[in-house]
């Protein structure tokens, strides 16, 4: 028991002191982390202290010879003392009292000041890295600034040398032109005075100022050439051709007041006067666009002249079509309507029909009546453009078609009437003949009797013809009506035509096969006595019923001649 009681101990310590070695040894390896951040601090601290700033300010002393560079580099060596004698300690101050803390193994303090001063570490190289590079761009500002006036000399040689080889294309403007490369040579002048001063405070103005007026003059050398061809040379061509055919096709007649030109033409040249003027001054304002806007518009101009006479055409050509289809839909609506009464008295025409004639009418007189307002429009009134009239008489155009398509509708309702009419007295001639072969039929083959049904069937017939015939007779006809009773006549006349055909056929096929059976009369009796009873039924004139009685008798005593009979009476067929 002493033993396991003196292992357990033995481990404990053993665990004890791992764990106490462990923290140890994070311990330590936490305060080296937190000395190596302290250390990069005071690294970057020093080489703020050992800035380039004080060497670079020496520098400025030797250009000290105007007050505002006085006060330029007063103000600098204030900013430098406040960063060497007020900032710089503050930091080392802050590196010690964070490095006690950590010495005193509080972290949390320890790691609060280095953010603290990190941040102030972070303001200070700013401030630092600020004020050098002020400094440095007034000691490099003499090399930049010779570098860049020797650029701008350079330009403006290549520009003054472009201006003297096409002077003549400069015009009147030549002489503002010389004097504003006299301005700008003032400035090189004023810019070597400045660099003879060392008062580099005001160098970068000038060479703005120079730079401007190097653009500026870059504009003016590239556009005013352009000016001048377009407001001396060929606006005024285009003005004076556009003149002479305007001129032109008014005397042509076309009506072209809606183009104003005259007032345009005004207003063009007052544009012209205003970019003469300001080009004088050597303002450009986007002249070259203003007068290329004008230059479409008189582009625009001749695509409206050419556009006017193709619509003249055009408008003449569809004038002579709409004006030839108008006088002959007139002739129509004057001959329907002078007819009219006539066709009332012909035909029963539904007042729908005749709502519509009256319809068409009114709109054939409207479109007349626009027809001649149009007309008057192009003879006495030249304010309204061809292409305007072309859409004018599309339109009528189009009313018309519509017109035309209502009147051949009404028309085929009309000629449908007419076509009834002939067609019913063609059915009824048809009817008649077909009447005429059933008679016929009855009188080729003498029956015994003639059923009763047959003459009601007959005069059913008849009594549907006699009402065609008087349906025909009357005025106006009903066409409806008419060919109802077309209809009707033509159903029961040949409904009497297959049935006299089918009795005819039947009576004389029963006729035959009575015959054909007496030949076994004497040895049959019960043949005998079934023809007897087809004979009577022959005489009461029920044809069908002896033949279908004959053909089953004899079928029975002469097997097969059931076929035999169906193809001859098909054959008769």
């Amino acid at each position: 028991m002493d033993n396991v009681t003196l292992i357990m101990l033995t481990l404990f310590i053993i665990c004890a002191g791992l764990i106490i070695g462990v923290l140890n040894f994070i311990q330590h390896r936490k305060n080296k982390r937190i000395k190596r951040t302290l250390e990069k601090l005071e690294i970057e601290k020093n080489e703020l202290a050992t800035s380039p700033i004080v060497p670079e300010l020496a520098k400025v002393e030797a250009y000290l010879n105007n007050d505002k560079l006085k006060e330029l580099y007063n103000e600098w060596s204030n900013r430098l003392k406040q960063i060497k004698e007020v900032q710089i300690p503050k930091l080392s101050d802050m590196i010690l009292d964070a490095e006690y803390s950590l010495s005193q193994m509080d972290y949390k303090s320890t790691m609060y000041k280095i953010a603290k001063l990190e941040m102030e570490l972070y303001k200070v190289r700013t401030s630092s890295d600020f004020l050098f590079g002020e400094i440095k761009e007034l000691t490099t500002s003499e090399e930049k600034s010779r570098t860049t006036i020797t650029g701008y000399k350079a330009r403006y040689r290549t520009l003054y040398q472009k201006f003297v080889d096409s002077k003549d294309g400069y015009g009147k403007y030549g002489t503002v032109v010389n004097k504003q490369f006299e301005v700008i040579a003032s400035k090189f002048e004023e810019f070597e005075q400045i660099m003879e001063n060392n008062d580099f405070t005001v160098v970068n103005s000038i060479l703005s100022e120079i730079d401007d007026l190097l653009n500026h003059m870059a504009v003016v050398i590239d556009e005013i050439p352009s000016i001048v061809l377009m407001i001396h040379n060929v606006l005024p061509k285009k003005v004076k051709e556009i003149e002479t055919i305007y001129n032109s096709m008014i005397n042509d007649g076309y009506p072209l007041d809606y183009l104003s030109l005259e007032y345009n033409i005004n207003e063009v040249n007052k544009k012209i006067l205003e970019i003469d003027e300001r080009t004088k001054k050597l303002d450009m304002n986007e002249s070259l666009i203003e007068l290329k806007v004008l230059m479409e518009y008189f582009d625009s101009l001749y695509a409206a002249f050419d556009k006017e006479k193709a619509d003249r055409t055009s408008y003449e050509q569809k004038l002579i079509t709409f004006s030839s289809r108008l006088t002959k839909i007139n002739k129509i609506i004057d001959e329907i309507f002078n007819k009219l009464d006539e066709l009332k008295n012909i035909y029963n025409l539904k007042d729908e029909d005749l709502s519509t004639l009256n319809y068409i009418q009114s709109e054939v007189n409207e479109l007349n009546t626009n027809f001649k307002v149009l007309q008057d429009h192009t003879k006495f009134n030249n304010t309204f453009a061809y292409s305007k009239l072309v859409k004018e008489i599309e339109g009528l155009i189009n009313n018309l078609s519509h017109i035309e398509e209502k009147l051949d509708s009404t028309l085929n309702v009309i000629g449908s009437m007419r076509d009834d009419e002939l067609r019913a007295r063609q059915q009824l001639e048809e009817i008649k003949v077909v009447l005429k072969e059933s008679k016929l039929q009855m009188r080729d083959y003498k029956l015994p009797v003639v059923p009763d049904s047959y003459y009601v069937e007959l005069k059913e017939a008849n009594t549907a013809i006699k009402e065609i015939v008087k349906e025909l007779d009357k005025k106006p006809i009903t066409i409806d009506v008419l060919n109802t009773r077309v209809d009707t006549a033509r159903d029961l006349v040949l409904k009497l035509y297959t049935k006299t055909k089918d009795m005819m056929k039947n009576a004389m096929f029963a006729e035959k096969t009575i015959v054909y059976g007496n030949r076994y009369r004497s040895t049959n009796e019960e043949l005998n006595k079934n023809l007897n009873l087809s004979e009577q039924l022959f005489y009461k004139g029920e044809y069908k019923k002896s033949l279908e009685l004959t053909i089953n008798v004899l079928n029975k005593i002469e097997p097969g001649i059931y076929n035999k009979i169906i193809n001859l009476y098909s054959n008769k067929k």
